[in-house]
């Protein structure tokens, strides 16, 4: 199964559950009891952030596709399988310590490059560490919606 399969199953369990959740809001607020209009606002809020979340990963992740897409067709997407690998499939720390070091080097010297940064996005993950990945991708998606000037 592919990521994008998965988040499209995940993506339509989440809605059939905001539904029901809604569902459940709206008989809440007909109770007409203060407690019951109370709880039903509360309830029908979580189905709103659920939602609002649900869009944003899925933003993320089509953007990046999208990102990536772009890199390999323009022969930029690094490879990154002649790397050493541990049993498990990980790349060694040694070797993504010295890809991370050259990858944050082209980001430095081209801070305005959405590639650089995907590629340094890229490098936080093989590091192992998701949060800078994530954060490091959400300044390349910037990067990469800003309209460029054509010179």
């Amino acid at each position: 199964m592919t990521a994008r399969t998965a988040a499209f199953l995940i993506a339509a369990a989440l809605a059939v559950y905001f539904v029901l959740l809604g569902g459940r809001a709206v008989l809440l607020l007909g109770t007409g009891d203060p407690v019951g209009i109370g709880l039903g606002v509360g309830v029908l809020v979580l189905p709103l952030i659920g939602v609002w979340i649900l869009w944003a990963n899925l933003r993320f992740g089509f953007t990046a596709e999208r990102m990536a897409r772009q890199l390999a067709a323009e022969g930029g997407l690094p490879d990154t399988s002649e790397l050493p690998r541990r049993p498990s499939g990980r790349v060694e720390r040694e070797a993504a310590d010295a890809w991370f070091e050259l990858r944050r080097a082209e980001a430095e010297e081209r801070p305005g490059d959405w590639r650089s940064w995907f590629r340094l996005a890229q490098a936080y993950d093989l590091a192992g560490d998701r949060g800078r990945a994530r954060e490091t991708m959400r300044k390349a998606i910037e990067l990469f919606q800003v309209p460029t000037n054509p010179v």
